[in-house]
């Protein structure tokens, strides 16, 4: 019997709304972690978003490509330093290739800032991965629904030249309840 695969519509859908995080990150060329949390924000944008616009405009691509654009905000707070209250967002725009993967634009990148761009796909255990290749390092991260309202991500950073890791971090995201209420 073969699993039914979820989409990346259906994924994206189960992960708009308001998640509170916490990560816990591991340095490891400095031997160091931080414990942060934080408050994200997911929620759907429209393909005519100014903001969905001008990625295209800096990839140069077609306005009329199939897409799936979501705006993240995040609010993070971390034990490394009581000052840190750092707030930022980013545009995702997911062009699918079939139900189950294809390439994610975004606005900025996780790991260095300027525009980037990831492969994703969903595995056959409905799990999320995105690939993201920089100018020096490589991003790979794995999403997991545990239950509706409880989302886990695992990350690791490598160095491009030699493939060792930098960093890894883990998250569990748990869903604002209220949120969802009207």
């Amino acid at each position: 019997m073969t699993k039914n695969l979820t989409s990346i519509n259906q994924f994206i859908q189960k992960s708009i709304g308001e998640w509170k995080s916490i990560r816990s990150t591991h340095t490891l060329a400095f031997q160091e972690f931080e414990n942060s949390t934080s408050r994200i924000y997911i929620k759907s944008v429209n393909s005519k978003n100014k903001k969905v616009v001008e990625i295209f405009k800096n990839y140069k691509l077609s306005l009329n490509l199939e897409c799936i654009a979501i705006s993240i905000k995040w609010h993070v707070s971390s034990d490394w330093d009581d000052d840190i209250n750092e707030v930022d967002e980013t545009i995702l725009i997911f062009l699918p290739k079939d139900e189950n993967s294809g390439i994610v634009l975004r606005n900025k990148g996780y790991t260095e800032s300027f525009i980037s761009s990831s492969n994703y796909f969903v595995d056959e255990q409905n799990n999320l991965h995105l690939k993201t290749i920089y100018k020096s390092k490589v991003s790979e991260e794995r999403i997991s629904f545990l239950s509706t309202h409880i989302r886990s991500r695992f990350s690791t950073i490598r160095n491009l030249g030699n493939n060792t890791v930098i960093q890894t971090s883990h998250t569990s995201e748990i869903r604002n309840l209220a949120s969802l209420k009207d």
